[in-house]
This record gives structure tokens, C-alpha cells and sequence, in this order.
């Protein structure tokens, strides 16, 4: 009941004005219930009236201001470390907002969150502030992307979101070129520029379905569009015959490597055996990705099933050897 009061109060703020049958509609009550909120705001000493009639409603006294008292010291601390997340983004006029908030809470925030959107080079910093200009500005941004298999492309993109999803950041933005929203990794992007020719959002940029890529891989990227994608196909397997099919695979890894285990995979997927190496089984579709992953860990991951994964994982690594003269 207090936050439907609380809530009741700011809507006042805002609008001005509200009928009791608007206020009883927003809250699926009564307007019975919404006079008697507004009767215990009144003695509460908020200076809350209503006007019967025509032309008549709900309204707040002139000049009203809110009194820090209606939230408690767990709301207001809350709402100091929701500014301290978005003073994080770079958004200089939320610090100045931050700063009004502390003085009239009389509370310090608590920096819970801290953000550095460069790399440790230090050379990344500006790309994610062109981003920004480019999203909170509504301005088309124009890049040569990198592909899946390597080819370049100039892209013109109306960009609404910077996400970060299982280690990566990404760019969400509807593509002029394949005229549909897409997901862009941010380390493929090269040669930002930020256009001066600004957009409205439209339907272009709302998202219906779901659509995984082929090739994809489910444990570094599932979201609610493509990641932008070359055209051109990925090569064939002909070795094993089921490149891109879900499966199981079981792997037997080194207790050396426990940190990164942890940081790859999920409990649920983890068994520690009792000499402390790990057996993990993982539910896949086998591409790339996943044989590169398994590489990644070199002699310290072993393949023990599917018979056909640790064939094609040893056909590689013979190409690899061929490739150092062995």
C-alpha cells in the first residue's frame, strides 16, 4: 500500500492532475481505495486535495516538494547506487543528478560498480565513446566489420544498445545493408565514424524472434538476433559429418587448469574427480568455436567423447603439425 501511495504522489508530480478512476485503473484498486490513499497521504502531510465535478481530480498544492522521510534509507540508498551505475557510462549530466541526489538524501554513495571500457592498452576508450555519442544521440554510425571468416565490409547502422554478454560487448543495431537489426561485436568494428544524419526509432528496430546463426555457439552467443555474419558459407567437414549438430561432449581436464575451468564452464557441467582433474560434459552444437576451445587448453584437455569429435580434433591438430614441419 505504501509504494502505491508513493507512487500515487509522483504521477501528481508529473501530471498535475489525475482523475480518481485513472488512479483506481493504474492500480487495478477501487476508487473507494484511491480516496482513502489519498486521505492517509493527507495525514501524512502530504498536501494532496481532490476537486469533484466537471473539470474536477486529484491534485497536489503548488509548489509541493517531495520530502526526503517517504523513502527509507534502504530506497534512498538504492536509488544513489542505480546514479553511481549510470554515472559509470560516462553520462556526465547523471553525475551532476548524483550529486543534487546526495545532498538532499544527506547520504554518500556507495560505489558499488566500477566500469573502464578501454582495454588494458588504454586504445579502446574513445571507440566506446563514439558508441555512446551515437546511441544517446540517435546518429547513424558508419565501420568496416570483420566477419565470422575474416572478410571486411563498410556498414552503415542505426545502433540503439551497447550489450555486454558472456565476456564480449556488442553493439545492437538495425544494419542498412541487410535491412535488419543485428548484433556487432565491438572488436570487429574498425574505423568508427559517427555521421551526422540522425534517425527515429521505428519498428526496424524491435526484435520478434529468436533466430541462433549457423555456426553459432550457444555458450558465448545466444541472444534475440544474428550476430552479424558473412554471407559466405563456412567450409564443410567431411571428416566427421555433423559439423554444427548439438551433442555431448565429454572432457577430461587438468586440475592446473581449475581457473579456467570455472571460467568457462557451469557447475552443472563440472565433476571433480578424485585426483582433482575435471570431467566436463558439455551439450553443444560442435563448430569452430568448440574446437578452438578445447585447443585453447593445448595438452591439459583430452576428448573423450564422441569418437568422431576426437577424430576431428586429432585431424586438426595433424594439420597444425604439418603446418610446423612434423
Amino acid at each position: 500500500m505504501v509504494n502505491r501511495q508513493l507512487e500515487m504522489v509522483y504521477i501528481l508530480m508529473n501530471k498535475g492532475s489525475v482523475t480518481a478512476e485513472e488512479l483506481a485503473e493504474r492500480f487495478g484498486v477501487s476508487t473507494r481505495t484511491v480516496y482513502r490513499d489519498i486521505d492517509s497521504l493527507s495525514m501524512a502531510g502530504i498536501p494532496v486535495y481532490a476537486n469533484r465535478g466537471k473539470g474536477g481530480g486529484i491534485r497536489l498544492m503548488e509548489h509541493f516538494v517531495l520530502d526526503r522521510r517517504l523513502l527509507s534509507k534502504e530506497e534512498q540508498g538504492r536509488i544513489l547506487a542505480a546514479m553511481v551505475s549510470l554515472r559509470e557510462t560516462g553520462a556526465s549530466q547523471d553525475i551532476r543528478i548524483l550529486e543534487k541526489l546526495e545532498t538532499f538524501f544527506k547520504a554518500e554513495p556507495l560505489d558499488w560498480v566500477a566500469i573502464d571500457f578501454s582495454d588494458w592498452s588504454g586504445r579502446r576508450g574513445e571507440l566506446y565513446g563514439q558508441i555512446k555519442e551515437a546511441i544517446l544521440g540517435r546518429h547513424v554510425m558508419a565501420f568496416d566489420y570483420y566477419g565470422q571468416y575474416g572478410d571486411m565490409m563498410r556498414r552503415e547502422v542505426e545502433p540503439i544498445q551497447l550489450l555486454f554478454k558472456e565476456y564480449t560487448w556488442y553493439v545492437r543495431a538495425y544494419c542498412r545493408i541487410r535491412g535488419a537489426m543485428r548484433l556487432f561485436k565491438v572488436l570487429r568494428m574498425k574505423r568508427v565514424e559517427v555521421l551526422e544524419e540522425s534517425f527515429e526509432l521505428g519498428q526496424r528496430h524491435h526484435v520478434e524472434e529468436e533466430h541462433p546463426m549457423e555456426g553459432e555457439h550457444p555458450m558465448e552467443e545466444e541472444h534475440s538476433m544474428e550476430e552479424e555474419h558473412s554471407e559466405e558459407k563456412a567450409p564443410e567437414n567431411p571428416a566427421s559429418g555433423k559439423e554444427g549438430e548439438p551433442g555431448e561432449i565429454i572432457l577430461r581436464i587438468d586440475a592446473k587448469e581449475a581457473y579456467r575451468v570455472y571460467d568457462r564452464f557451469e557447475e552443472d557441467e563440472i565433476t571433480v574427480l578424485p585426483q582433482g582433474d575435471f570431467e566436463i560434459r558439455m551439450r553443444c552444437s560442435v563448430d569452430d568455436w568448440v574446437y578452438g576451445l578445447i585447443l585453447s587448453f593445448g595438452p591439459s584437455a583430452r576428448v573423450l567423447g564422441p569418437d568422431w569429435v576426437r577424430e576431428e580434433l586429432a585431424a586438426r591438430i595433424r594439420r597444425m603439425g604439418e603446418m610446423y614441419g612434423r
